[in-house]
């Protein structure tokens, strides 16, 4: 009988820690498939971050670096410089990207370094309490913003997929969600183009993930799902922002 489906190798058989309903899990999914499609597994190198994901050394198959909380980027720059034929991925959540590592994420973008970002936008510090992110949206409730968001004194989010696209040394720019089948599948195509990308010496990519936090935003991850169409979409659009490839620019 035909295998229509089977775990991808480049994931380790052992149980995560994630809680339930959280899309970590799908996003490490789709990460490991495309580069066991790409046949590039072997020579791939990760570098987890500070937050949920601290322990994605315990769950990729292929070499894994820790880097300190926002650096990723730059020890994913110092990796591939230095081994220039390793595939090198960096897995990040908004906390660690785009609040004390926005200076390394945007300079790495700004020079147009040959690594792969994952980026995931759960809308709040998921590890450390469910306090407000540099993503959390307008008015939304969480530990430390217990009445909401209040622009006028917190600001506005980052929008880091606007923001990274108007670099001119970025060259792969797309954000996609995690919370339906479709989205799912559409976010799968571009984790493996981001990656493609790499293989083709083409320079920076970046693919944000809207995702899932049912514990810290107080939902059944049914609702979560719900939420993140109803508005995290809204508010963070799903598309290409940039892509030097198709010249195409959100």
């Amino acid at each position: 009988m035909a295998t229509v489906f089977k775990r991808t190798e480049m994931l380790v058989d052992v149980p995560q820690h994630y809680c339930p309903g959280c899309t970590h899990g799908i996003a490490h999914r789709l990460v490991a498939e495309s580069l066991d499609e790409l046949g590039v597994g072997g020579r791939s190198v990760g570098v987890a971050p500070v937050g949920c994901a601290v322990f994605a050394y315990n769950y990729f198959n292929c070499d894994m670096h820790e880097a300190a909380h926002g650096r990723a980027p730059a020890v994913a720059t110092g990796i591939k410089r230095v081994l220039p034929d390793n595939i090198v991925f960096t897995y990040q959540g908004d906390g660690d990207l785009a609040s004390i590592g926005t200076a390394e994420i945007v300079h790495a973008a700004a020079r147009n370094e040959n690594i792969t970002v994952i980026f995931i936008n759960n809308a709040i510090y998921g590890m450390t309490g469910g306090q407000m992110a540099p993503t959390t949206l307008p008015n939304q409730v969480t530990t430390t913003s217990p009445y909401g968001r209040d622009a006028s004194h917190c600001g506005m989010p980052l929008k880091i997929s606007e923001m990274l696209s108007t670099l001119d040394g970025t060259y792969y720019i797309e954000r996609a969600a995690l919370n339906t089948v479709k989205n799912i599948k559409n976010a799968k195509k571009a984790v493996k183009k981001a990656f493609q990308n790499q293989v083709e010496n083409k320079g920076f990519s970046l693919v944000e993930l809207l995702s899932t936090c049912p514990t810290n935003w107080g939902m059944t991850p049914i609702e979560a799902l719900k939420w993140v169409d109803d508005n995290m979409i809204p508010y963070y659009p799903l598309g290409v922002y940039k892509d030097r490839g198709e010249g195409e620019l959100k």
